[in-house]
This record gives C-alpha cells, sequence and structure tokens, in this order.
C-alpha cells in the first residue's frame, strides 16, 4: 500500500501522520474543509497546520459530507485513514446535527461509496474516541469490575463529584479501561465516535476491506491549535495563562485523563497501517497513566514561568465524564506500540513549542457562555 488518503489530514492529527507517512516514501492524499474553527479566517496563508503540509501532498478542499468530494479523494487510493470530525464534546451537546452529520454520515458515506464503486481500497483506519467510554471503568469491592453512568446533576450540584457503584451505590477504585469495557458514552461526540467504528468494523469485512480502529485518549503537543476554544485543555489552559488571565478548575480539579503525545499518536497509527495482524481489531491508544486537571494547570505554570490564579471552583459541565485512562496492552501486544513520551517529557516539549508561538486571543469563555446559554454548564 503506497496510496494513502487522510480525511481531516490537515488537522492536528492528520497532519503530523502525513508529514510521518511521506518521511516513509508514502504518496498522500488529503481532504480537509479547512474549518474555521480550527484553521481560523484565512486558512490558506495564516494556518501552521495547513502550512506544513502544502504543496507536500495532494490536497483537496473538500467536505466529507460531499459524495462528490468522497469520489475525487478515492480515485487510485489503497488505504484511507479517516480522521475528519467534528471534535468538541461540549459543543456536540447543543450542535447535534452537525456531529451527527459530519462524524456518522461521512462515515456511511465513505462506506456507501466503496460498497457500491470500483476502487483499490484494501484498509480503512477510523479515529473513534476514549470518549465512547462514558466513564471509565471502575473495582468494586463488592460487586466487582462496574461502570458507572454518568454523573447526575443533583449530585454534582452538591459537590459530589465521584462515581458511584451502579449496583449498590458504594465507593468504587478507577482502573484501567480495555477495549471489551462497557461502551456508554455521555456526549452526542461520543455516540458519534462510537457509530463510525461499528460501522467500518461492521461494513469493511463484507467488501474484502480491512478495518481499523483507535479510540485514542486526550492528544496534545506542538502544532495543537491556542485559538480553538473546543481542543484539548493543555492548548486551552496554554492560552489562558499566556494571557495573563486566571484558571477556572471544573469540579475539584481531582478529574483526571490519559494524556499521550502526538508523535506517540502518530506511532500508533502507522503501525496500524502497516502491520497485517491490526486488521479487525480496536486500539486503545494513550500511555495508560491517569493525571488530574490540577496537576496540569499547576505543570504549565511552571514551566513557562508565569504564576496565575488557578482557582477551583467547583463549576462543572453536564456530559463530562470523571475519569479515564486506557489499558493499552492490547497495542503492546499486536502492534507492538510503545508510548515514548511520558506526560512529564510530553509537557516539556510541548511548552516548548508554545513559548515560540504568538500569543493567541483567549476565547475560551465564549464557548463558556454558549454552554451556559443551554443549560450545560453549571
Amino acid at each position: 500500500m503506497k496510496n494513502i488518503l487522510i480525511t481531516g489530514g490537515a488537522g492536528f492529527i492528520g497532519s503530523n501522520i502525513a508529514l510521518r507517512l511521506l518521511q516513509k516514501g508514502y504518496y498522500v492524499t488529503v481532504l480537509d474543509n479547512l474549518s474555521k474553527q480550527i484553521h481560523g479566517v484565512n486558512p490558506e496563508i495564516a494556518s501552521p497546520l495547513y502550512l506544513s503540509i502544502k504543496d507536500k501532498v495532494k490536497f483537496i478542499h473538500g467536505s466529507v459530507v460531499s459524495r462528490e468530494d468522497w469520489m475525487k479523494a478515492l480515485d487510485g487510493q489503497d488505504a484511507v485513514i479517516h480522521l475528519a470530525a467534528e471534535t468538541g464534546t461540549g459543543q456536540s451537546m447543543y450542535q447535534i446535527e452537525k456531529y451527527v452529520n459530519t462524524n456518522i454520515g461521512g462515515t456511511a458515506l465513505l462506506l456507501d461509496i466503496l460498497t457500491n464503486t470500483k476502487h483499490h481500497v484494501k484498509r480503512v483506519l477510523v479515529a473513534e474516541s476514549r470518549a465512547i467510554y462514558g466513564e471509565g471503568k471502575y473495582h468494586c469491592p463488592h460487586c466487582g469490575d462496574v461502570y458507572p453512568m454518568g454523573r447526575s446533576d443533583a449530585d454534582m450540584a452538591k459537590g459530589d463529584f465521584e462515581c458511584k457503584c451502579p449496583m449498590c451505590g458504594g465507593a468504587v477504585e478507577l482502573v484501567a479501561t480495555t477495549e471489551d469495557s462497557a461502551i456508554h458514552p455521555s456526549s452526542v461526540y461520543g455516540i458519534a465516535k462510537q457509530v463510525q467504528g461499528q460501522l467500518v468494523h461492521l461494513i469493511c469485512p463484507t467488501i474484502g476491506v480491512e478495518s481499523v480502529s483507535f479510540r485514542y485518549q486526550n492528544v496534545y503537543g506542538p502544532g495543537q491549535s491556542l485559538s480553538n476554544p473546543y481542543t484539548g485543555i493543555l492548548s486551552i489552559f496554554s492560552t489562558q495563562i499566556k494571557n495573563g488571565h486566571g484558571i477556572n478548575i471544573f469540579e475539584d480539579g481531582k478529574e483526571t485523563r490519559d494524556f499521550v503525545y502526538i508523535d506517540d499518536v502518530v506511532d500508533a497509527t502507522i503501525l496500524g497501517l502497516e502491520v497485517l495482524k491490526a486488521s479487525g481489531h480496536v486500539f486503545n491508544i494513550g500511555t495508560g497513566t491517569a493525571t488530574d486537571v490540577l496537576t496540569v494547570a499547576n505543570t504549565l505554570c511552571e514551566k513557562y514561568g508565569i504564576q496565575v490564579p488557578i482557582t477551583i471552583s467547583g463549576n462543572y459541565r453536564l456530559g463530562d465524564i470523571r475519569h479515564n485512562y486506557a489499558d493499552i496492552s492490547l497495542a503492546r501486544r499486536i502492534l507492538g506500540f510503545e508510548p515514548k513520551f511520558s506526560f512529564v517529557d510530553g509537557i516539556a516539549q510541548f511548552c516548548k513549542w508554545v513559548d515560540k508561538q504568538e500569543v493567541q486571543d483567549d476565547m475560551y469563555e465564549i464557548s463558556i457562555e454558549e454552554m451556559k446559554s443551554k443549560g450545560l454548564y453549571k
């Protein structure tokens, strides 16, 4: 396989994969709509992500909801890495049609074309997300492994943010989430990502195409948008710190995520393209380590040498999860994947890059006001 199509290939993850594939001798085509939310108002001249791949790949400015654009992009391709998606967990709770049409509809359109037209595609890789799990996997001393449902507004309003055993109501201990864990997404984004993966793994085997999917954890690193208020918290916090603005930590600051560095995500994705045994599998891609949000904020302030007020406000967003970190043993065993960057190492590289960037306007409060207006921010 030498000809690779990357949808969303001008985005943060996609552009990094494209550049690595070019280094390995692949021919890369990118289909991307250059979304204003990610790339700004003049992406052709001002988006660092787009400019990093410009004139290096075959670029098609188009949309995954357009059959015509898909047909043009798929011509002559051996494999598809399908990353194009709307990606804001909170935003998905009030832009429902947009998220469903792009994420589910775009994937359905790809599979419809592969099913009903002639093509050369041998493997489809699709980005799922850790968001499909909702709350992660927990262990109850009385009931064994359990999967708590979403936390209630009433409990969180009282400052009770931890998950409870769904069977006995008792305290539970967080454990690593495996790929066979229960799936119960708590956002429209999570549902859409779940369906994307299910569609690919359902349809591809029936048409002689191999399928691989990745449940990426919280991806970060150089190149991540510092102006998109719906992106990861490392970028959001960095922009706030660089502007001298205080950081509002949701809940009690003890909520955790598995932060995975972009280079490790690129490595894992390309292994999913090249390793024959990957076909038919779903892989968690993370570090296997949980880091709490307060630690993230304090570490960023330390790295930048800028102290801003850090307030643990007790505010919360409906649809947010409390904890989740990945069990990556399957990716280790089948792909030979091993993350090279710990959180400490990765955040050091990220902050060095941010220090070289122009300070962006802090747009975060705009996103918060949108959520307040929809009753999702408390």
